[in-house]
């Protein structure tokens, strides 16, 4: 039951956002758009509830619980970073609003980049950990051993996240060689 609500959440999640946009830049319905788009943390909620609910009435953690908890903590940290991306470009495409800005592509602005987005994995897994270690504690003294196996799931996927963000700030992706004279004949129009 729980891996269907997961789905039904993730759906949800989509439909919600779409629904969002469309009245907001079809249909022109602002606050009705706003309106939308707060639902979304309610799908949350409702699983983090029957996640509960489903611990409380004797069922045993098992890796659907712990699923439900990564998802919950991805959702939180990443959540509100994809609506306003998708926003940008629902504007641009249904708006006729300015192009969104892509990400950097080379040297320390690319690390930059990378590094807010692993702090983003950062309160993904520090959510996830804690909504386990309080399904945990919940529990008491049955089998945890699948919601540990999860907590372990998140710090690991937060150790690579780390390494890879890291590896943007060592060795910086240099910019081709065309690139670098376009941008080096802007600075020095600039300056005149």
């Amino acid at each position: 039951m729980i891996v269907a609500l997961i789905i039904a959440c993730e759906v949800g999640f989509w439909v919600l956002l779409a629904a969002g946009l469309a009245v907001r830049y079809l249909l022109k319905w602002r606050r009705t758009s706003v309106a939308l788009l707060l639902c979304e943390p309610l799908l949350e909620l409702v699983l983090f509830v029957v996640t509960a609910v489903d611990l409380k009435n004797g069922a045993k953690p098992s890796w659907e619980h712990g699923l439900a908890a990564l998802y919950i903590g991805f959702t939180v940290a990443y959540g509100h970073y994809t609506i306003r991306w998708l926003d940008g470009h629902a504007a641009y495409r249904l708006a006729g609003g300015p192009r969104p800005p892509k990400p950097p592509r080379y040297g320390l602005a690319r690390a930059r980049h990378e590094g807010r987005l692993w702090l983003r994995t950062v309160i993904a897994a520090a959510v996830a950990c804690a909504l386990l270690q309080a399904a945990i504690w919940y529990v008491g003294d049955g089998d945890t051993s699948s919601l540990r196996s999860f907590q372990w799931a998140a710090l690991r996927t937060l150790a690579i996240h780390g390494l890879i963000a890291l590896t943007y700030l060592l060795w910086p992706k240099k910019a081709p060689a065309a690139a670098a004279a376009r941008s080096e004949e802007g600075r020095t129009l600039t300056e005149r």
